[in-house]
């Protein structure tokens, strides 16, 4: 095991420290919203969703996420020629008009339009802070560098909707405007915020453009960095379900009760803010993710920072396909929440290597640009993990269209003026079932933890490419080591 020690982190300048703090505040907004947009966008109308369907919900956190994380291939360039505090001011006045405005769309296409506003806005952002990063560390502290990186990503994450779910019973409208504040907060640190040394170039608009697309050329003809972009997009594919199904999952079909009794009893202020119709905010439980990360990601990029990148990945991706897999066949929270520190382990030991790796392949004078295109797993996986926890969780295992299904099995007509809450209880009721014993018995005869073996068959696939892609294609030491 590898100790850190003062020194260690004496060796950051104040720049990494400001760029760190900077990426906290982003994260901490970014997430007190997108933890609660599966369900937000899904629920009931009568607990304040939209009752968009598992579909919708898939093209809108899919292609827009996805279309998130491809423009940093675009915005990494100009924000090279621009400079990065400009376009880190940009970045933030998007974000707060984006947030300002989102409560005021119900509609698919009013939420995906002003949702690719918002996405505009976070791909100005991306880029410079881990190009930041990169510059602002050195061979020998780049993997702890990362690490804290990816740690401060993790407490932005978990406090964010920590404050959000204390005020989502009262107004959905309060999580983005939650999150439009604390955006705020980085137009007083960019006052502190010193650009690193990197090459700005003069060129005009057009040109920066042409030039854009020749380096993704270039990038196209580097056959094994492409390659390796679309086996970490097999990951993310997998990861990112944590966000997009595993929430939906557990508030459909995962009795919390006992959990919420347990913590009324002793904890009430966590019962209070953290609860909804006698159970647990879904999103409460799944945000345990990135608690053990803010607890265990320094101690595990400190055990792994001298061993080989590529095999590291790999290691992650298994553990994490366990986790999050496990995770979906079970209705027991204490296994959920025990199968969500599997999956933290390995996002610990994958997903900071993933960016460190790429970060020391990219030219020192094209940081930014390179880390672009560390998103471009991202974009993809994005749109996969869209169809996995969109058409794919609609037909397997969502309550709603299974308890349609099961009302027409039953010949029971739904009312069109019926929220999805108000069909669920009428079915109940018709088959002289408590709404528990409803679930249950949809649980026994239509199997929707069967989502796990997709899930697990991404991660798999992911696992054993990298694994072959190690073996047969990376045959220079120097892309070997972290």
């Amino acid at each position: 095991m590898f100790s850190l020690s003062n020194n260690t982190f004496k060796k950051f300048p104040r720049t990494f420290w400001i760029a760190n703090t900077i990426e906290l505040f982003e994260r901490f907004a970014w997430y007190g919203f997108f933890m609660l947009l599966a369900n937000y966008l899904t629920k009931s109308s009568d607990v304040g969703g939209l009752e968009f369907s598992q579909s919708q919900k898939g093209i809108i956190m899919g292609v827009g996420t996805g279309i998130l994380y491809f423009l940093p291939v675009i915005t990494g360039a100009i924000a090279d020629k621009w400079g990065y505090k400009k376009v880190l001011i940009l970045s933030f006045f998007i974000y707060i008009s984006a947030f300002l405005m989102f409560p005021m769309f119900d509609t698919f296409t009013g939420v995906f339009l002003i949702y690719l506003y918002l996405a505009v806005g976070a791909a100005l952002f991306k880029p410079i802070i881990a190009a930041t990063v990169a510059k602002t560390t050195t061979d020998e502290t780049s993997s702890i560098g990362f690490g804290i990186f990816y740690m401060m990503v993790n407490v932005g994450s978990f406090l964010g909707p920590l404050l959000t779910l204390a005020f989502k019973g009262e107004s959905y409208q309060l999580v983005f405007y939650i999150s439009a504040g604390i955006i705020s907060l980085n137009f007083l640190l960019i006052w502190f915020y010193k650009e690193p040394e990197h090459q700005q170039t003069k060129e005009n608009f057009s040109t920066t453009l042409s030039s854009i697309g020749q380096n993704i050329l270039m990038v196209l003809a580097d056959f094994k960095f492409v390659l390796f972009l679309i086996i970490a997009s097999g990951f993310w594919a997998m990861y990112l379900q944590l966000f997009f199904t595993l929430p939906v999952f557990i508030e459909q079909w995962v009795d919390t009760s006992h959990w919420l009794q347990y913590l009324s009893e002793n904890y009430p202020a966590i019962a209070n803010n953290y609860s909804n119709h006698n159970q647990l905010d879904p999103e409460f439980i799944t945000n345990f993710d990135a608690m053990f990360i803010i607890l265990f990601q320094v101690l595990i990029s400190s055990i792994i920072m001298r061993w080989k990148a590529l095999n590291v990945m790999a290691s992650g991706f298994i553990i994490s396909t366990i986790g999050l897999s496990l995770s979906m066949m079970t209705q027991n929270p204490m296994y959920i929440f025990i199968f969500i520190f599997i999956f933290a382990i390995g996002e610990m030991t994958s997903s900071p290597k993933i960016t460190e790796y790429i970060g020391n392949i990219a030219p020192a004078d094209k940081k930014a640009l390179y880390m672009g295109y560390s998103f471009i797993p991202l974009f993809i996986g994005n749109f996969l993990a869209g169809i996995i926890g969109g058409p794919v969780y609609g037909k397997l295992s969502d309550l709603v269209n299974i308890t349609k299904i099961e009302a027409l099995k039953q010949n029971f007509s739904f009312n069109d003026s019926w929220s999805q809450a108000e069909q669920f209880t009428e079915l109940s009721n018709h088959l002289n079932m408590t709404e528990r014993e409803l679930v249950n018995y949809l649980w026994q005869n239509y199997h929707p933890s069967n989502i796990w073996m997709v899930i697990a068959g991404v991660g798999a696939l992911a696992t054993i490419s990298l694994w072959l892609y190690n073996k047969f294609l990376m045959n220079k030491p120097e892309l070997t080591t972290s």
